[in-house]
């Protein structure tokens, strides 16, 4: 299995230089086409470069799950990762779930191998375009992430994974700037992204304390905006990994985020709102590595 997932993998992917939207969609297709009972195309919208956000609907369960991949557009080893898993969810789906997976969301980002996403007002980074309890500017200032916001309320997404590089850790909310970064599930988010970190060895911890502060991250928002079983995946140790790095990330990574979604809570967490205050003095740093 893994073996024919990274075959697929070295067509849709070259090195970071060479990443281009139109190469993944031929990806999602191939798998479609290979999967075609298990799998259903899915247009979250428009971007502001004027490209579909596109992706996978994978099985047709009552549990519905997300992986998306590229808030970031310069790290492509999330977007191999978000492949790898679709290929693999294709060919043998959760049983009792429906799996969405996104692989690119900063198309623009992803096409000129750049962090940030080409918005009307400048360039943005869309992993602090998200509301949140200490975001002090605007949000949803991309049509991206306001298209993902509303997916995953439309969809009732249970559990949701979002894939990054690079710090090797699976980490859990809250992680915007508080010291009051525990919520009401500490122990089942560990529990849960020890799950998703058999194979890889990575790190688990909270996202502020083990990474840092960054408000209006989406991880952070569909925690607190709906109770969803949000996990981080900081994959590898580089944003220019190699098809072989590439490799590993697929082969540690996509057992855990089939163990993840196999074992959350079939249903939203009820206690999700942030109930602590907000600390100004430890605001986000300007630190940009996840």
């Amino acid at each position: 299995m893994l073996q024919i997932i990274f075959s697929l993998l070295v067509s849709i992917h070259a090195p970071a230089a060479s990443t281009n939207y139109s190469t993944v969609l031929d990806g999602l297709k191939k798998i479609q086409q290979e999967n075609p009972t298990t799998t259903q195309w899915i247009d979250l919208g428009m971007s502001d470069s004027g490209q579909m956000i596109s992706g996978l609907k994978i099985g047709n369960g009552e549990v519905a799950d997300l992986i998306v991949a590229t808030h970031h557009g310069n790290e492509y080893g999330s977007t191999a990762v978000a492949m790898g898993a679709a290929a693999s969810f294709a060919k043998n789906p959760l049983a009792g779930h429906t799996v969405y997976v996104i692989p690119v969301l900063n198309i623009s980002g992803y096409n000129s191998s750049n962090r940030y996403e080409k918005v009307p007002s400048g360039m943005l980074d869309d992993n602090r375009d998200y509301p949140g309890p200490c975001v002090q500017g605007k949000s949803f200032q991309s049509k991206a992430t306001k298209a993902l916001a509303d997916f995953i309320d439309k969809k009732n997404i249970v559990a949701s994974a979002t894939l990054h590089t690079y710090w090797p850790a699976v980490l859990y909310p809250w992680g915007f700037s508080t010291n009051d970064v525990s919520t009401q599930y500490d122990s089942q988010f560990i529990s849960l992204s020890k799950d998703a970190t058999v194979e890889s060895g990575y790190d688990v911890g909270n996202s502020k304390v083990l990474l840092y502060a960054a408000d209006g991250a989406f991880e952070d928002y569909a925690f607190w905006q709906h109770g969803i079983w949000s996990l981080l995946f900081e994959m590898g140790d580089s944003h220019t990994p190699s098809q072989p790095d590439m490799d590993k990330m697929v082969a540690t990574n996509v057992p855990g985020l089939r163990r993840f979604f196999e074992n959350a809570p079939k249903t939203r967490a009820e206690n999700h709102a942030f109930t602590g205050k907000c600390d100004y003095n430890r605001a986000q740093q300007r630190v940009h590595l996840e």
